[in-house]
């Protein structure tokens, strides 16, 4: 089993994994990773632990093909689902929750632009165990959807080189799906086998949230790919589609379930931690009658962004059920962009909040409440929020469709 990198790569172990026949099943399946993840997950942010063990419970669970449609063999369950799946995980432990959110979201890109031979293959290798990492965006690119990375014939096969950051998933994954440009300037999706030749991904991510998601560097150098695993993702563009406000939604889950944690931390400290203030003349944190708003202030708001996040899942099951149009495509996005806003002002509000509530006490070390704050704020710089208020307002107002990419 892959602990750790060297220069030459090597796959994780693959394990036999459930398949999971239902939605129900799914969220059984999601409970029981929650109930697991939760006990170290502070410990693991506090050690910087890379949380296999979940991983590949999450994998043994049947949970990492939940999505697969049911012509491949797949229970496709809903994206009402797929969020409350997210949601229960990242309340546990978001960097588990975070891990696995490309492998969904590359699954929704091969059931659009794949063709039946290619999702067969690869549909059937997540039925069996394997998960998919991400290695797409640029460090030193104009914006984000810029690449330097190419990808170029040689013979009967590709070969691909270039640098990867950001790459969350991939240091877990057998499939490391990359984003390259081809020779005609289009973008292709190329899903290369761990311990492939030239490929090498380094566990270099520091950021000080989100610790353990291993979202580093994968460097490419003429690493060879079959001509049969190399998308055409420049098609997607060709037709509207949900594909955004898919990946979107477990970006939102995946905040509310920061969120959520906040708060329940903070009312299980003010109960058996915190001293009351002196001018509230009570024998209880909890009777502080400030606080006591406080906390139900915050449910209130949170309540509002788990309303919005099953709206906007219901959305896309709604749009997904039928031939999706511009309009069914841009009201997925809105909908779900609606949630997005909510779900990051919440998690940054809940973690910032909690030391106001709890008092001095809840700032020690060894009780690590920062990782709730830390987590939000790094999470949540994926997509500005900012961008999210204009995008609705323009569609409310005067009917503007967002763009589509997987940003909004």
């Amino acid at each position: 089993m892959v602990r750790s990198t060297s220069d030459l790569d090597s796959s994780p172990l693959l394990l036999p994994a459930t398949v999971l026949q239902n939605d129900a099943q799914a969220l059984q399946a999601a409970r029981e990773l929650a109930h697991t993840a939760r006990q170290q997950a502070a410990r693991r942010d506090q050690q910087r632990k890379l949380p296999w063990t979940e991983i590949e419970q999450f994998t043994r669970s049947g949970l990492g093909s939940i999505s697969i449609p049911k012509a491949h063999g797949g229970p496709e369950v809903s994206f009402e689902t797929i969020a409350e799946v997210f949601r229960l995980i990242s309340a546990a432990d978001p960097a588990l929750g975070q891990i696995p959110q490309n492998h969904f979201g590359i699954i929704q890109l091969l059931r659009l632009t794949a063709t039946e031979a290619q999702q067969a293959v690869l549909f059937r290798s997540v039925l069996d165990g394997w998960r998919i990492g991400n290695a797409g965006p640029e460090r030193g690119t104009k914006d984000t959807l810029t690449l330097k990375t190419r990808i170029t014939r040689d013979g009967d096969r590709y070969r691909i080189s270039g640098e990867k950051f950001y790459s969350t998933g991939a240091l877990f994954a057998h499939w490391v799906a990359v984003k390259a440009l081809d020779d005609a300037g289009r973008q292709r999706l190329a899903f290369v086998r761990r311990g492939s030749p030239g490929l090498r991904i380094v566990d270099d991510w520091s950021g000080f949230g989100q610790r353990t998601t291993a979202s580093g560097t994968v460097l490419l150098d003429q690493v060879p790919v079959e001509a049969d695993l190399v998308i055409d993702s420049w098609r997607l563009r060709e037709v509207p589609s949900t594909q955004g406000a898919a990946s979107q939604l477990i970006q939102a889950a995946i905040d509310a379930g920061i969120a959520e944690a906040a708060i329940e931390d903070a009312i299980s400290f003010v109960r058996e931690k915190s001293r009351p203030w002196i001018e509230a003349k009570v024998e209880r944190a909890s009777d502080d009658p400030y606080v006591i708003a406080d906390i139900g202030r915050l449910k209130l708001e949170l309540h509002a962004a788990q309303a919005l996040l099953r709206k906007a899942a219901r959305v896309l099951d709604e749009i997904n059920a039928g031939p999706v149009d511009e309009d069914g495509a841009a009201r997925a996005s809105i909908a779900v962009a609606e949630a997005k806003v909510l779900t990051t002002e919440v998690a940054l509000q809940a973690s910032e909040k909690l030391f106001e509530l709890a008092g001095s006490r809840a700032t020690l070390a060894e009780f690590n409440l920062d990782r709730h704050w830390r987590n939000a704020r790094v999470h949540t710089l994926h997509d500005p929020v900012r961008w999210k208020y204009h995008a609705v307002g323009a569609w409310h107002l005067n009917g503007t469709r967002p763009a589509q990419h997987s940003w909004i």
